[in-house]
């Protein structure tokens, strides 16, 4: 698919500087790309290659002034970083509109019900009572378990395994290899030296506008709910343990661990 300089500043309210109907059918990172790539310029330890780079379009911020002619044309933004992550997320979505329909084989409750334009790839497991909201991906191997709600436009990436009860908001993305909703870790002592485990009946909450990495595990609570609240954003390997709530656009990387009932506010960085 192919599109111009001045239909992409359409898109991200840029304005075009030079040959506004340059056209690019692909993106690339800007050392790198060829002719016919969009690419943006936002970390100054790139600069060198705005005037070297063979893309056809460059997303670059408005102050930005050039010390050098360049071949491109340029698409001047207030924040580039953002309207190339803008644009990259019409993309993405563009592609995964193309899904839609139930693969075979895969298993769906009786009870079970779904909206429009969903798509459920082979072996995937719906259970009972399970709700699924409009325009919802569900790929291939992924576990659904019983009374489970998951709300619009979200995504459930292959393989992840979503227990009981949980509730999944709109908007969410859960990468490859994720588990939502496995046992916290509670065990008692006991006098003999043994443990005896303490059942695990709340659920795992994930608000509006989460996205989970591969391979994270979040624990359901003990009793109540373990909450991801709106906004947060959780990369790969992250370990989240029973009866946590992390705040409103809290971004957590890579092999952090949270502990039981930990509480971590909004707008909140760990690394």
């Amino acid at each position: 698919m192919t599109f111009s300089a001045s239909q992409i500043a359409l898109l991200v309210n840029g304005k075009v500087e030079g040959d506004a109907s340059a056209s690019v059918d692909s993106f690339g990172k800007i050392e790198e790309a060829r002719a016919g790539q969009l690419s943006f310029l936002a970390n100054p330890k790139y600069e060198e290659f705005l005037y070297s780079t063979n893309a056809s379009v460059i997303i670059i911020n408005a102050d930005y002034e050039l010390k050098k002619p360049v071949s491109a044309a340029l698409i001047r933004v207030q924040d580039a970083y953002t309207a190339f992550a803008t644009l990259l997320g019409k993309y993405q979505e563009m592609m995964t509109q193309k899904l839609s329909g139930v693969q075979e084989p895969s298993y769906i409750a009786k009870t079970a019900s779904y909206g429009q334009q969903v798509f459920i790839g082979a072996f995937a497991y719906i259970g009972e009572n399970v709700k699924i909201g409009n325009d919802t991906k569900i790929f291939p191997n992924a576990f659904i378990g019983d009374n489970v709600t998951i709300g619009n436009k979200t995504i459930i990436h292959p393989g992840v395994k979503i227990y009981h009860g949980a509730v999944i908001g709109n908007n969410v993305a859960i990468h490859a290899g994720t588990v939502i909703g496995s046992d916290g870790f509670g065990f008692a002592p006991q006098a003999d030296g043994s443990f005896k485990k303490v059942p695990q009946i709340g659920n795992v909450i994930i608000e509006d506008n989460v996205e989970i990495g591969a391979n994270t595990t979040i624990d359901r609570a003990t009793i109540g709910s373990t909450v991801i609240k709106a906004g947060a954003k959780l990369d790969n390997l992250i370990q989240i343990a029973h009866n946590v709530e992390i705040g409103n656009s809290t971004v957590i990387a890579a092999q952090a661990g949270v502990s039981g009932s930990t509480k971590i506010g909004k707008h909140a960085m760990i690394g």
